[in-house]
């Protein structure tokens, strides 16, 4: 079956497991490593496999550009605001994974199917693609004026980027509370846990809502994670849901695939399996319209 051809900007940790992801994919052919640092395992990696790399960052994508349809951001949200215009100029499809958001905000269970027409979409943050998928599972069955979620992440799984982004990681994911979790009003805050041996990511999520039917709220949550584990298997809900006094409060914790990351950087794994996830819908997208076989 044909491939799309794509390509990763960025050779850090994200980038390294995107690398290790892809290798396989029945959609996806990874054909380019854009980094800036010779020395990085991630274009050393990618050299091993045979993969095209450059050290000159996007000047280096811009050389290679013709290799690829779809690039995974894979920097930081300053350096994907500088690359954007570039990506758009050169007809290329962008999947962000850094707090920029650009583009709109993608939730691959909740929203991948409005989004296969624009060049450029973004995946929020690790704790939107954990906790939105719950906030939209309760606004679809009541009204929730207020949602507010707390992402417990290792401090050992949150490296540089994420580290210079914790601002726009606070801003981005309450928004995704509002336009994909449903919430009307939003609010996210970020802890970074430095207990040894690390934790595995954690995340309570609180919606106020209006009225609760708790069965129609139970089974909605249900689906949803059932949904978001298609593509991130280890994700799952730590306690039962709980009701109280108007609230409805959820806990979500994410194991990581430990592929290349160590399964406590579930942080890490749902952005980029979130990611593929898209990558692989918009490749089915361009391959339909170009009249190529697509697996059901």
């Amino acid at each position: 079956m044909a491939k799309i051809k794509c390509a990763i900007m960025g050779s850090g940790n994200i980038g390294t497991d995107l690398l290790f992801k892809l290798r396989h994919d029945p959609y996806l052919e990874l054909t380019l490593v854009c980094g800036i640092d010779p020395e990085s395992e991630g274009l050393k990696l990618a050299e091993r496999h045979g993969i095209q790399t450059t050290t000159e960052g996007i000047e280096g994508f811009k050389k290679y550009a013709d290799l690829c349809d779809i690039v995974f951001e894979a920097t930081s949200a300053a350096v994907h605001k500088a690359n954007a215009p570039v990506y758009e100029t050169l007809g290329k499809i962008a999947i962000d994974l850094t707090p920029a958001a650009i583009g709109p905000i993608v939730v691959p269970y909740v929203n991948v199917g409005d989004v296969m027409d624009l060049p450029n979409v973004n995946l929020g943050t690790c704790g939107a693609q954990a906790t939105a998928p719950i906030m939209h599972a309760i606004s679809r069955v009541t009204k929730v004026p207020y949602g507010e979620i707390v992402a417990t992440v290792a401090s050992k799984s949150a490296g540089p980027g994420t580290r210079q982004n914790i601002d726009e990681f606070t801003v981005t994911t309450a928004r995704t509370l509002v336009e994909v979790g449903g919430a009307e009003k939003g609010k996210a805050i970020i802890v970074l846990n430095p207990a040894e041996p690390p934790i595995m990511m954690r995340n309570a999520v609180y919606a106020a809502v209006e009225s609760v039917d708790r069965e129609a709220v139970l089974a909605s949550i249900e689906e949803a994670v059932a949904g978001v584990q298609q593509y991130v298997p280890g994700y799952r809900l730590r306690t039962d849901p709980i009701f109280d006094d108007g609230r409805v409060t959820v806990f979500v914790e994410v194991e990581g695939e430990g592929a290349y990351l160590p399964k406590y950087a579930g942080n890490l794994d749902i952005e980029t399996a979130a990611a593929i996830k898209v990558g692989q819908e918009f490749a089915k997208h361009l391959l339909a319209k170009r009249g190529e076989a697509v697996e059901a």
